[in-house]
């Protein structure tokens, strides 16, 4: 079994590129989908993240008000760090158990890990190979503005909360620029594609270690 850890900075592409690397048929293991089933009411995180905060940034029908949630996280290293604390660690453990019951049910079909705090959470450490999948500032920020209606401000509040992307860059094995257009990041995962089935290849091939 192959695992790829997918990561980026916010906005630059990852999900698309996930999206890409699924139509070429690797099983994507989402991270954000495991942090959303945490903090489902009555689920241990959802338990510990109302003791912290109250009611307040809960919704009537008792799921977390994620608008009051982000605004506080991107605004607040510390709250960020709390609420990481608590949510991270299951999220951690279903992604461990799913890829381990994938593994055995699907075999060699290659994982795509999709964590946005990969190297945060040292995932790194547990996949054979890091993709980061990049973007320039400005493209993020305007991205940002346009997706999720937000000011300038509030745009790169939101990039700078995040480890610097320049040192994603050099901690991956591999990097896919998207500054343009759906058609040359395409290009770019084809391009990735084809090393990673070089690398399965040598993983495979006998007296490989």
């Amino acid at each position: 079994m192959f695992k790829i850890g997918l990561t980026g900075g916010i906005a630059c592409g990852k999900s698309t590129v996930a999206e890409m690397l699924a139509r070429k048929g690797a099983r994507i293991l989402d991270a954000d989908s495991f942090a959303r089933e945490a903090v489902e009411p009555g689920r241990p995180a959802w338990q510990e993240i109302k003791t912290w905060l109250g009611d307040a940034y809960f919704l009537a029908d008792k799921r977390l008000d994620r608008q009051k949630i982000a605004d506080l996280v991107f605004h607040s290293p510390s709250a960020r760090e709390k609420i990481n604390g608590i949510i991270h660690p299951h999220v951690l453990k279903m992604l461990r158990r799913c890829s381990d019951e994938l593994g055995k049910e699907e075999g060699g079909r290659i994982q795509v890990w999709d964590v946005p705090l990969l190297f945060e959470a040292k995932l790194d450490q547990e996949v054979d190979l890091v993709l980061v999948v990049a973007a320039d500032e400005t493209v993020q920020a305007e991205r940002l503005k346009q997706r999720n209606g937000l000011s300038s401000r509030e745009a790169y509040a939101r990039i700078y909360s995040q480890m610097p992307l320049a040192h994603k860059i050099k901690a991956a094995d591999y990097v896919i620029y998207n500054n343009g257009s759906l058609e040359a990041l395409q290009a770019q995962v084809d391009l990735f594609w084809e090393e990673v089935m070089r690398r399965v290849k040598e993983q495979a091939e006998p007296g490989f270690c």
